[in-house]
């Protein structure tokens, strides 16, 4: 029986722990058993039976298996969406749980903050030759040409650049928009970018330090938003994509280019990717949990990694995952 396997599910402190972590966000299963201490092999055994109840998705990615809650409201039966209720009150009820649930979110953290740190020095090494790696991947002006096609059915108005590198972006789009906010985490990427841009009125592009899953910026102030080759650096995609619905006004479009997924596993210590690559499906769903309409997504053929871009619309209700918090 479906209610009663689930509750058998939930008999175990371990499993208890893994539904809390897997709230906070996506982990692969080397990371779970790296907070909770405990083999991989027995995380596993976890991991099946916490699957066979509905209250975790597996998903594979080239040799890595990531483990998510399940998927949004469309998805998640009611009574596994209790499920998380009733932990969080637990949470806050016993003192025992809260302490444990603090102590593996304090290692979590541990563990982001080093992946974080992997990228960050990716960046500060590469910042000079970034446009030259990224035409190793797929052919620029092609890309560029298909992005300029697909957002030309509108103005570009007021544009966010999450992730800008090198600039190329803003550049690209400076003659069509109001104005350009081009944000990157790495300041040695921003040095780049800001050579790259210089020719450009001030009043017209702004650079400014930040990450893509805490924009510094308040709600609905932007027309587009785009992510150029750099959601596969994302931890945490739909968080990414979350805080850019937050900061788009209704009616305005994100567009991602990203590649379609694929099995290259050499990226992720080359090139730092923590992603390889997106399905359709998958960005289609983290855009419909940010407030968005996806559309029919480009597929751009002919090299080893296909290029995508994915457009989305804002709709006029406020995503269902962004945060809502003012900004000073």
């Amino acid at each position: 029986m479906y209610v009663e396997t689930i509750f058998r599910a939930l008999a175990d402190p371990t499993r208890l722990r893994i539904v809390r972590l897997l709230g906070t966000m996506e982990l692969a299963v080397g990371e779970l058993a790296q907070v909770l201490g405990q083999s991989q092999p027995r995380v596993s055994r976890h991991v099946g039976i916490l699957c066979d109840a509905g209250l975790a998705e597996r998903r594979r990615e080239g040799s890595w298996v990531f483990l998510r809650a399940p998927s949004g409201s469309d998805n998640a039966p009611p009574l596994v969406e209790a499920v998380g209720r009733l932990l969080a009150i637990a949470e806050r009820e016993n003192v025992d749980f809260a302490q444990q649930c603090d102590e593996d979110r304090r290692k979590l953290t541990a563990i982001r903050s080093a992946r974080e740190e992997t990228a960050e020095n990716y960046f500060t090494r590469h910042a000079s030759d970034w446009d030259e790696l990224r035409r190793l991947h797929s052919p620029d002006n092609l890309v560029e040409d298909a992005l300029s096609e697909a957002l030309g059915d509108a103005p570009i108005g007021q544009m966010l650049d999450i992730g800008t590198g090198t600039g190329r972006m803003a550049e690209l789009f400076a003659p069509e928009a109001e104005r350009i906010v081009a944000l990157d985490k790495s300041l040695e990427m921003l040095k780049v970018a800001r050579a790259k841009l210089q020719h450009l009125p001030a009043d017209q592009v702004e650079l400014v330090q930040g990450d893509f899953t805490d924009l510094p910026f308040g709600a609905d102030q932007f027309d587009t938003v785009l992510l150029h080759q750099v959601l596969h650096f994302a931890l945490t995609p739909a968080n990414a994509l979350a805080e850019a619905g937050r900061v788009i006004r209704p009616g305005g479009r994100i567009a991602i280019v990203d590649f379609a997924a694929h099995d290259r596993e050499e990226l992720r210590e080359r090139h730092a990717h923590a992603r390889l690559g997106f399905s359709d499906r998958q960005i289609s769903q983290m855009l419909k949990d940010a407030g968005f309409a996806p559309r029919t997504p480009i597929a751009l053929e002919g090299s080893e990694l296909v290029v995508k871009i994915w457009i989305g619309q804002r709709r006029d209700g406020k995503p269902t995952q962004a945060r809502t918090r003012k900004r000073a």
